[in-house]
């Protein structure tokens, strides 16, 4: 018997957050169809040797839940919020 081959996650969002034109960090929302993941790499997409942090959610709400309060909480801070559609 062979494995079944499975989907690739479908990329739902990604913020960028950057300050003074500096990238702070990324967020990417995946769907794995029975969860959903949140990458956070920080310094954004191309920094250097900074692995992502993923926070698994039950579904696509409290994923984008958590990511809305995240971007809310850089706002604040100042930080200039740009996202890109799915691929």
């Amino acid at each position: 018997m062979t494995p079944a081959k499975t989907a690739p996650p479908r990329e739902l969002f990604v913020r960028h957050a950057r300050k003074n034109g500096r990238p702070i960090v990324t967020l990417r929302a995946l769907d794995e169809k029975d969860t959903c993941v949140v990458d956070v790499r920080f310094g954004g997409e191309g920094a250097k040797g900074t692995a992502p942090q993923s926070y698994r959610f039950a579904d696509a709400r409290h994923a984008s839940t958590f990511v809305s309060e995240a971007v809310q909480a850089l706002m604040y801070l100042g930080c200039e919020i740009t996202d890109r559609a799915p691929a």
